[in-house]
């Protein structure tokens, strides 16, 4: 198998794992804090990586340009907001269901890189997806209600946050392989080297908002240290699971693949939280593997 698919498999599994995490976690800080934490604790982790990379590679420490720098930053605010909104919705809909939401991403990378990246997708690259995504809205259970949208439900109100969250990462997704290829050097460095720059602006970003909104937030976050490592170390491995995956491949054909993150979490959304896994979910799961199948052996 090429590089791209196992990173990616790497990057689903941790994602699932750490999106738990996340969720308990949510559950003592407020959804900036949450967010923070994925990126503070992960930042040391992330910087063992980068320099054990360069010496793995033999390759030295490539200088920054300025298309570098444009895309890297724009793409910490991005995965910034969508991780927040991720966080927002678990307080409207079950566990499941605003991850699923959020997995929206792999038809808005799909579109936003044919419309703004030049990265159009074969037809069967585009069935894919397609198939993919109805599958993940077939386990989400979302119902389109016209009441429910101007009532301005909490089922409506999580609806837009999991597809906020799926934007504003779908974005992320597609900036960070712009950020990684305008290095011009070994892909697994440049990926590494991406994933630093970020995370170390990120953690100084989140930390500062933070401190503003609530500082008392910062106190809690190394009261909770376990769970708080937890979340950065998982965070951290599925970060260089995307990172690497999307250097490698075109970002949509990685979430793509990146979709088969929902068995684990529906597995997780079984075992952890108690919450029960219905027979049109198991449709919808059929429809994503078929979907990763038909991206495997024929897109």
């Amino acid at each position: 198998m090429e590089i791209w698919i196992y990173f990616t498999l790497l990057a689903a599994t941790m994602q699932a794992v750490r999106t738990a995490g996340q969720k308990q976690l949510s559950g003592k800080l407020n959804a900036m804090a949450t967010t923070s934490v994925r990126y503070v604790y992960a930042l040391p982790f992330a910087w063992a990586y980068l320099w054990w990379m360069l010496e793995f590679r033999d390759v030295e420490l490539p200088s920054f340009n300025n298309d570098f720098l444009r895309y890297a930053l724009i793409a910490c605010i991005t995965q910034i907001i969508g991780t927040v909104f991720l966080v927002a919705a678990f307080r409207y809909k079950n566990f499941a269901v605003a991850t699923s939401l959020a997995k929206t991403e792999a038809i808005q990378v799909a579109i936003v890189g044919a419309l703004l990246f030049s990265a159009p997708l074969s037809f069967l690259g585009w069935l894919s997806v397609i198939v993919g995504v109805v599958g993940v809205f077939l386990v989400s259970k979302v119902k389109f209600s016209p009441r429910e949208i101007f009532a301005g439900s909490d089922a409506m109100t999580g609806l837009a946050f999991g597809l906020a969250a799926g934007l504003g990462l779908a974005i992320t997704t597609l900036l960070i392989r712009e950020s990684s290829l305008a290095l011009q050097t070994d892909l697994l460095v440049s990926a590494a080297v991406t994933l630093v720059f970020m995370i170390t602006v990120q953690s100084v970003v989140s930390v500062i908002y933070v401190y503003i909104q609530d500082k008392n937030q910062l106190t809690l976050m190394l009261k909770h240290w376990r769970l708080c490592l937890f979340v950065g170390i998982t965070s951290v491995l599925g970060s260089i699971g995307w990172f690497t995956g999307a250097s490698f491949q075109t970002a949509a054909y990685v979430k793509a693949l990146g979709q088969v993150e929902f068995f684990i979490t529906l597995a997780l959304t079984y075992r952890l939280f108690k919450e029960k896994i219905t027979a049109i979910e198991y449709v919808g799961m059929f429809l994503i593997v078929l979907s990763v199948v038909i991206l495997l052996l024929w897109a």
